[in-house]
């Protein structure tokens, strides 16, 4: 982190991304090898100059903000709106014409799918699909992705939602829905308990999360405490994203 022009923020975009970007990159699935600079970004709450190049390095996220950025005339692609529109869900989401998503998806991905399954993709778009982290996971990271497609993969993968039972140390002991398969279909399953990590050496992005907290869950890691809409954003668009999968499974 550079000294120069920090200014604490209540939270930034920027550090917002960092919370749900943190630990895939930990685990070296994406983003640069700064995984250390951005953990102290995300802690400290501070923006400054270097924190912007970091994050552009996530090439699989930033194409997806810029898309969500342009279709509602919002100049940077790391403004809280776009990355929370991302990550959890809003009404910026809407703002995203079908042409647009499809479009964005043929050039991205055209060259590495073929036949019925470039047909099924570009067809996610009309099918409803909007350009949210976990449309991604469900539908284009299962086919064009380096990680092993599985169901544990994907459900780790996608950003989930749990509620807290007790704070324990550095973890969490939770409720949370399990990705499931019901008769060849992806489904959520009932909430069952999950122990997840909140803190490293001390610190978190969600320190202050007590029992009855809905918090946001990356690699069983602890993104932040939800509101009672970023929740029900979360749930919907999770839900609309797994009935559109299973068009194509």
């Amino acid at each position: 982190m550079t000294g120069v022009l920090a200014r604490p923020t209540p939270l930034a975009g920027s550090l917002r991304f960092v919370r749900y970007a943190f630990m895939p990159n930990r685990l070296r699935f994406c983003g640069g090898d700064e995984n250390r600079t951005l953990f102290e970004y995300g802690t400290e709450r501070v923006v400054d100059g270097g924190l912007d190049p970091l994050l552009r390095r996530f090439t699989g996220a930033l194409p997806y903000l810029q898309l969500i950025a342009r279709a509602n005339a919002i100049a940077d692609p790391f403004d809280d709106r776009v990355v929370e529109a991302y990550w959890l869900g809003n009404e910026l989401l809407a703002g995203v014409e079908v042409r647009q998503l499809h479009d964005a998806l043929a050039e991205r991905f055209g060259n590495q799918l073929r036949g019925r399954t470039r047909d099924w993709v570009l067809g996610k778009a009309p099918a409803g699909a909007r350009p949210h982290h976990n449309f991604h996971v469900f539908d284009i990271h299962s086919r064009v992705g380096q990680l092993e497609n599985t169901l544990e993969t994907m459900d780790q993968c996608r950003v989930s939602w749990g509620r807290v039972v007790k704070v324990d140390g550095p973890e969490l002991a939770v409720e949370r829905q399990r990705l499931v398969l019901v008769d060849g279909k992806l489904a959520l399953g009932p909430p069952a308990p999950a122990r997840v990590v909140r803190q490293i050496e001390g610190r978190g992005f969600a320190d202050a999360a007590v029992a009855g907290d809905w918090v946001s869950l990356h690699w069983d890691w602890v993104c932040e405490v939800l509101t009672p809409r970023q929740r029900a954003n979360l749930a919907r668009f999770t839900d609309d994203h797994i009935r559109i999968a299973n068009q194509t499974l």
